[in-house]
């Protein structure tokens, strides 16, 4: 259906900001996409985008039409995916920080298993970078940290579990208080600029808890793997897939229950076609948790 390809090639302009960069995603030569987005005005008889150098914005036209063939699309590859069987296919995208990767990975192969025309591809990568790329359509969803403040009109966000934020030091570390441990050994913090740092150090004010500065680093492995080796203590989350509860190197120590908690959820766009399969995603995940309590 050469409409529907045609609203794709607009809505691919619309997130990317000129015709040559939407060429790429969709897979056209520049002049195609060009001639395309010609023809959608012609039939419109609109202009869609203000030709700017090498950028197009959308017009007032073109923004009002933008919400209309995103549903559309949504509408059309709903059709295409789902057959008379109600079996699921087609290709999905997601997105996860690495502390959810595994959990995601081993939901998704069940999913898999039960339809295997659906093509999954699976992505790492940090909070900050992963929300953008479902806002521009580039992935279909990903398992990020709750942010504080509204989530953008065009995506929807759904809380899956929640961790608290605990003390982990070495076996061997003398049984003091989490506050003494904190304050005596070198502390190895979390980096402040994620979203995860920027929680842990909010549970650190909320208990008015002082540490002792040593290292700064971007990867809870890395952290608890230190910890192993007594280097140092630190606050974490408790990962509700992990087994840092279990190991018999690490000693978890817990914070009062009015610190702030670690929440996990799924962040999709509010129009797609794959509602379906990321429902399922989302209750399998939620089947598995609830060690460590509620959202």
């Amino acid at each position: 259906m050469s409409n529907i390809r045609f609203l794709r090639t607009f809505i691919a302009v619309a997130r990317c900001g000129s015709f040559a960069a939407a060429a790429e995603k969709v897979a056209l030569t520049q002049a195609a996409v060009s001639m395309q987005m010609q023809t959608l005005e012609d039939d419109l008889k609109r202009p869609l985008f203000d030709r700017v150098g090498r950028t197009n914005r959308l017009t007032s036209m073109g923004k009002e039409v933008l919400p209309q063939a995103e549903r559309l699309v949504a509408l059309y590859d709903n059709m295409r995916l789902t057959g008379m069987n109600d079996e699921i296919a087609g290709s999905i995208s997601i997105g996860a920080v690495d502390s959810v990767m595994g959990a995601l990975a081993s939901v998704v192969t069940e999913i898999k298993a039960e339809h295997p025309h659906l093509d999954v591809k699976l992505f790492t990568g940090k909070a900050q970078a992963l929300s953008p790329q479902v806002e521009a359509g580039e992935i279909d969803a990903a398992i990020i940290i709750e942010v504080s403040g509204k989530t953008p009109v065009s995506l929807s966000w759904t809380p899956l579990y929640s961790e608290p934020l605990v003390v982990v030091c070495g076996r061997e570390s003398a049984p003091e208080s989490a506050s003494e441990l904190l304050r005596s050994r070198p502390f190895l913090r979390f980096d402040r600029a994620q979203r995860t740092g920027a929680l842990i150090e909010r549970g650190l004010r909320h208990n008015r808890l002082s540490v002792n500065e040593f290292l700064e680093l971007n990867s809870l492995e890395v952290i608890v793997e230190l910890v192993r080796q007594n280097t140092g203590v630190s606050v974490v989350p408790l990962l509700e897939f992990g087994s840092w509860a279990k190991d018999p190197t690490l000693r978890i120590l817990p914070l009062p229950k009015s610190t702030p908690r670690r929440v996990v959820g799924m962040l999709e766009r509010k129009i797609h076609a794959r509602h379906a399969v990321m429902t399922m995603i989302q209750t399998n995940i939620r089947a598995r948790s609830g060690a460590n309590g509620p959202v």
